[in-house]
């Protein structure tokens, strides 16, 4: 048995493996995105939208200036999507910051500190 994808699923890793790639080979030149990592990635079914989820490296980045780095450069990425990615029409890209992992610093922070006590 295959298991099948939906375009839009596909269509969503592509975005994600190209946006990563433009931050981390630094072809999106703006100091705010040096501690950005893409996390995640929700792309409606009709692909007309993509949000795209980021976090930044503990205590190196300032969320708010990372948002807006990306969405200073979000005509340049949808740019180079377009000569990258195989659809015609690229999605309206949004930005959100992805609080689950520093959630998950801050429970790290609470067992260790139950464990400290014991």
């Amino acid at each position: 048995m295959t298991t099948r994808f939906k375009r839009s699923d596909r269509v969503a890793d592509s975005i994600v493996k190209e946006v990563s790639q433009m931050i981390v080979k630094g072809e999106i030149k703006d100091p705010r995105l040096s501690s950005v990592f893409i996390t995640g990635i929700k792309v409606v079914e009709n692909l007309s939208i993509a949000e795209i989820f980021f976090t930044v490296m503990e205590n190196t980045g300032d969320k708010v200036e990372a948002l807006k780095g990306l969405q200073s450069a979000k005509g340049f990425i949808k740019g180079r999507l377009a000569k990258r990615l195989k659809i015609r029409r690229i999605p309206e890209l949004k930005f959100s910051f992805d609080s689950a992992l520093e959630e998950g610093y801050k429970v790290d922070e609470i067992l260790r500190g139950i464990d400290s006590e014991k």
